[in-house]
C-alpha cells in the first residue's frame, strides 16, 4: 500500500511535533539536573533525542553524561591549538567547505597519520578539536556532515588501531556545537 504525498506529509508534520513537544520535556529535565544546559540549543537535544528513539529519560541520561564529560575533557571550553602541535602538523584534515545541502566536508588524508611519543591523549583532544571546528560550522537546522576519508598510500606506518577506536568512540559523544 503506497502513501500519499498528503499523508506523508502529515506523518511527518506530526513527528516534527512530537519532537518538538520532547524536546521541551527533555530541556525542562536535563536543565534541573544541570544548570549549564541551558546553554545548549534545541539541535542538539533533537540529536541526543534521535540517538535514543525519542526517549526523553534515555536521551536525557546521555545527554547529562556527555555534558559532565566534555567539562571534564574540554576543561576551558575549547582545545588550544597549541595543546595539538603534533598532530596539526601532520596535515592530515582539513576542512573543505560544505555541499550542496549546506553540510560542512571534511577530507581525512589517512596517509600522513602516524603514531607519536605524545600518545593518544594528544590525539582524542585532536578528535574533538576537529569536531568543534566542524560543527561550529553547520548552519542552523543542519545537523549532518561528511568527512571523505583518502586512503591513498595509507600503509602499514599509518596504521593505528588505538587511536582508530578511540576516534570512533568519540565520535560518538561529540555531537553538540556551540552557535
Amino acid at each position: 500500500m503506497m502513501m500519499s504525498s498528503n499523508n506523508m506529509e502529515c506523518s511527518a508534520k506530526a513527528k516534527e511535533e512530537e519532537e518538538i513537544t520532547k524536546i521541551s520535556l527533555m530541556r525542562s529535565l536535563v536543565e534541573t539536573q544541570d544548570p549549564s544546559s541551558k546553554e545548549v540549543d534545541d539541535m542538539t537535544i533533537r540529536r541526543f533525542l534521535r540517538a535514543r528513539e525519542l526517549d526523553v529519560e534515555k536521551a536525557s541520561s546521555m545527554f547529562l553524561k556527555y555534558l559532565k564529560w566534555r567539562r571534564s575533557f574540554v576543561p576551558n571550553g575549547f582545545i588550544s591549538p597549541s595543546e595539538l602541535t603534533h598532530e596539526i602538523q601532520q596535515n592530515k584534515m582539513f576542512l573543505q567547505g560544505s555541499d550542496k545541502k549546506g553540510r560542512p566536508i571534511s577530507v581525512l588524508l589517512a596517509a600522513r597519520h602516524f603514531q607519536h611519543n605524545g600518545g593518544l591523549d594528544e590525539f582524542k583532544r585532536f578528535i574533538v578539536y576537529i569536531f568543534d571546528k566542524i560543527l561550529a560550522r553547520m548552519p542552523p537546522g543542519q545537523d549532518k556532515f561528511i568527512v571523505i576519508g583518502d586512503l591513498d598510500g595509507w600503509g602499514y606506518a599509518n596504521c593505528d588501531i588505538r587511536a582508530y577506536l578511540a576516534a570512533l568512540s568519540l565520535s560518538c559523544r561529540i555531537t553538540t556545537r556551540k552557535d
